[in-house]
């Protein structure tokens, strides 16, 4: 049997290969008493120092990265320390320069190093871009500081996972899933248990401030995206009066994500994320109707909504076989369109494309078809498990886990699945069993913060929602706003996941001036800057 991970003094681990996450969802915890929020212990911590260095490869000759040690256990802040990676994007006006811009991509599980280097010079402002180092980070037990893995490698993880539906249907499934999803998070505990006991989004935080002091700033400047809205949450709870900004887009409730707002269902239902996909699943094919069959090839086919609804009810019993010209067949069942339709609606600016790719699904039929390259391009990068793309969920789960109560057993996962899919079909059916994992891994740390989330942060801060977010639901919005004694709540009148992230010149504008000039107006709304099918016009174009 392998050993379990322990944490060393000075240790550092190779990064894994991960990719940006789409928002996953999964269970909460045990109902063990977290220990109050002791902000000092970061006060006790030494400062790290970071020593920046080139990345090492050409594409990212513009940008920094570095290796720093934290405290793994802030109860003992001079003992075991945590591996944390980090890159930063230097300020292009250093004369201009206010400080350091600290971002979080969500997930959780996501690369914050990877969201940086891949997006840092385009999801903001010039006038952002003059007065931050952009800086990202990878949360512990992600990537590349210190990772929570759960297999001995990625294709060990690949294998048991590629025999897994992405959710159980039928009654036998659901029991043959029950039985089966278990060894994954079983391995994570294994493999990792002393990293999962110090993986609460609450020692992120208390990492981010270290971080803050090291770069020299007196006050944090955030920009937190889905699962990063609750970082920042939990941030400004146990630093309150080290804030100088928060940007928060796409809102996790933080009373709904601990469970303490005393739902009995499981985090990833109580998230609302069921509900909120079928929404915007719904905008999705009325707009498909509209562009019509120049620009939404599901239309040549007839009524959009009627056309995916017998196609997926069709897949449920017959599987259709996709065989691209230059790869191995790829088997599209019923779990797997769903959860591809689930991660396509959180980027309206590939609609068009998932539109092609329904319609080459629902005219192959039993025989195999030969899609269009770009098709199978599609269908590849959301598989989610192929070889080296694959990427480790132990981050995801060892976060999850421990930051939220679990009520649920998974005797009881049948039937709220059930009852999700009456109020989202197909979506929250898919959504509720992604709970399942952390019937497993329980509150293992007990330095997470569950509450309360009355907010004590004396300046504006700004709240972005998206009117139809598949993964963040818009109602929550607001709920989450009010935790704050000022927050300016601005909505993108739009789709998908992420109202600031190139979406809207309006909303990327309203953000710019509230991280430069922390200014923000109340009720603010915005529109995109193009629907999806529609031609992007040149103005918008990045």
């Amino acid at each position: 049997m392998s050993r379990p991970r322990s944490v060393r003094p000075g240790r550092r681990t190779t990064a894994l290969a991960l990719s940006v996450a789409a928002v996953l969802g999964a269970a909460g915890a045990t109902n063990a008493t977290p220990r109050p929020d002791t902000p000092a212990a970061a006060d006790a911590a030494p400062v790290p120092t970071i020593d920046w260095k080139s990345c090492g490869k050409p594409e990212l000759a513009d940008f920094q990265c570095a290796t720093t040690e934290v405290p793994t256990d802030y109860d003992s802040p001079r003992g075991a320390t945590t591996t944390i990676a980090l890159t930063r994007l230097p300020a292009t006006d250093p004369k201009k320069r206010i400080g350091s811009l600290f971002t979080n991509p969500g997930g959780p599980g996501a690369s914050g190093v990877e969201f940086v280097q891949r997006a840092g010079k385009t999801a903001y402002e010039p006038s952002v871009r003059e007065h931050f180092d952009i800086v990202g980070f990878d949360p512990r037990g992600v990537a590349g500081s210190d990772p929570v893995t759960c297999f001995a490698n990625a294709k060990d993880e690949a294998a048991v996972m590629g025999k897994l539906p992405a959710f159980p249907v039928t009654p036998k499934q659901e029991q043959q899933y029950i039985r089966e999803l278990p060894q994954v998070p079983e391995g994570c505990l294994r493999r990792s248990r002393e990293r999962i006991e110090h993986a609460s989004t609450a020692n992120v935080a208390r990492d981010m401030d270290l971080l803050r002091q090291e770069v020299g700033d007196k006050k944090l400047t955030y920009a937190g995206y889905s699962y990063g809205t609750f970082l920042g949450a939990t941030y400004a709870k146990l630093f309150p009066d080290n804030v100088r900004a928060l940007m928060l887009d796409g809102t996790v409730e933080p009373e709904g994500r601990t469970g303490q707002n005393g739902d009995p269902r499981s985090v990833v239902t109580r998230s609302g994320q069921g509900p909120a996909a079928s929404r915007t699943y719904g905008e999705f094919l009325r707009l498909c109707g509209k562009a019509g069959p120049d620009r939404c090839a599901l239309a040549k086919l007839g009524d959009p909504r009627q056309v995916t609804e017998r196609l997926l009810q069709n897949l449920k019993s017959r599987p259709v076989t996709i065989d691209p010209p230059d790869g191995p067949p790829i088997e599209v069942t019923y779990p797997y369109a769903v959860r591809t339709l689930f991660e396509a609606m959180s980027a309206p600016r590939n609609w068009k494309t998932l539109a092609e790719t329904l319609a080459t699904v629902a005219t192959t039929g039993k025989a195999l078809h030969r899609p269009s390259p770009k098709v199978t391009k599609y269908l590849r990068a959301l598989r989610g498990h192929d070889g080296e793309d694959y990427a480790s969920i132990g981050g995801t789960l060892a976060n999850l886990c421990v930051d939220t109560q679990n009520r649920v057993q998974p005797k009881d996962f049948p039937a709220e699945a059930a009852a999700e899919d009456a109020k989202g079909p197909h979506f929250g059916r898919y959504r509720a069993w992604q709970g399942l994992s952390c019937t497993v891994i329980h509150n293992e740390d007990h330095d997470a913060y569950m509450g309360d989330w009355k907010q004590t942060v004396d300046v504006p801060v700004m709240v972005v929602g998206t009117r139809y977010d598949p993964a963040t639901p818009y109602e929550f919005t607001r709920p989450f706003a009010d935790h704050f004694p000022d927050a300016r709540v601005a909505t993108l009148e739009g789709w998908g996941h992420g109202g600031t992230l190139l979406q809207s010149t309006c909303m990327n504008q309203l953000a710019a001036r509230y991280l430069v000039e922390v200014k923000a107006t109340d009720g603010a709304s915005c529109r995109p800057d193009a629907e999806p099918f529609a031609p992007v016009p040149a103005s918008a174009r990045r």
